[in-house]
């Protein structure tokens, strides 16, 4: 087995503290990264230096690997029978032995197959989720919109994480509701070594809207009324998510009435809709012309009804 010195492979004294190997490490690896390094011989500079890192960042390597005593790089020395018995090997096989797998021989679990080989193989990305504000109206009809994400990456040894934008364009189904899941698989946190990349869940937020206010499938919204459409009826134009259609007022409308306007709220996914209701409010014009007070000083003296008791009339 060849012995790797891994405090020359990071440039730092054996006296280096956690900070000062992690400084180095990070210089290092920015410098040696083979999505960045044009060195032929970068990709397994980067590696080595990964495999140092790995040791001495942990405490307890880093002891046992102190333990090994200080040895000229690139000499061979022979591990106690004890690896033997733990790995399986045969002292032929040393030199291909990684000096990392040696030391965790030694480790509870460790041996052929124990964690640090294990680190060698694929391993998955991570799972994300996002919430994603969306439109009554993308509900309503169903839509494409666009959504950007920054997703958590990490370097070889998970431990420089940063940040990549990415947009993905999804479709909100019709009907969706409150709190839904999307699932974008192989979306989410790249795998490593050719582990498959985990998956990126949209959960639905519906936005708040400027007109209506929602009650499981069915809107709210206030009507202004004028007096005397209230008294009188009326038939008004209303909008809805549909497009707009025509509403009849009843004569005597009260301030408060909900008129209904069927099937007219938000769908669900089983196609069934929820209703539009009206709040009807009776407003009064903030200034009256001349004529208008008049008229209104005529109804008051023609009129027989008494608001406050609904049903009775006026005591003359």
């Amino acid at each position: 087995m060849k012995y790797k010195d891994y405090y020359q492979t990071l440039g730092v004294e054996r006296t280096a503290t956690a900070d000062d190997i992690k400084k180095a490490y990070r210089k290092l690896a920015h410098q040696f990264h083979p999505d960045v390094s044009k060195d032929p011989g970068g990709e397994e500079k980067f590696k080595e230096i990964a495999e140092a890192y790995s040791t001495l960042k942990n405490p307890d390597k880093r002891q046992e690997y102190d333990a090994l005593a200080q040895r000229p790089a690139g000499q061979s020395f022979t591990p106690p029978p004890e690896w033997q018995h733990q790995s399986g090997a045969d002292e032929a096989s040393f030199d291909d032995v990684d000096i990392s797998d040696f030391l965790n021989a030694f480790r509870p679990g460790g041996g052929a197959g124990g964690a640090t080989r294990g680190t060698h193989r694929p391993m998955p990305g991570s799972d994300y989720s996002v919430n994603v504000s969306v439109s009554l109206e993308s509900i309503h009809s169903g839509s494409e919109i666009e959504v950007s994400v920054d997703i958590p990456e990490y370097d070889s040894e998970y431990d420089l994480p940063h940040r990549v934008p990415r947009t993905f364009r999804i479709t909100v189904p019709k009907g969706a509701k409150e709190g839904q899941r999307l699932r974008l698989a192989g979306k989410g946190g790249p795998g490593t070594r050719s582990g498959q990349p985990g998956d990126l869940y949209i959960i639905l937020a519906i936005a708040p809207h400027a007109r209506y206010r929602l009650s499981g499938r069915d809107l709210f919204f206030d009507l202004d009324l004028a007096p005397w459409e209230a008294a009188l009826g009326a038939s008004i134009e209303v909008p809805t998510l549909g497009g707009k259609v025509q509403l009849e007022v009843k004569p005597g409308t009260s301030s408060g009435q909900r008129l209904r306007l069927s099937r007219r709220g938000l769908p669900s996914s089983q196609g069934e809709a929820g209703h539009l209701y009206a709040v009807t409010r009776i407003v009064m014009p903030k200034k009256i012309s001349d004529t208008e007070r008049k008229l209104y000083e005529q109804l008051a003296a023609v009129s027989n009804s008494n608001v406050r008791e609904p049903g009775q009339e006026k005591k003359q």
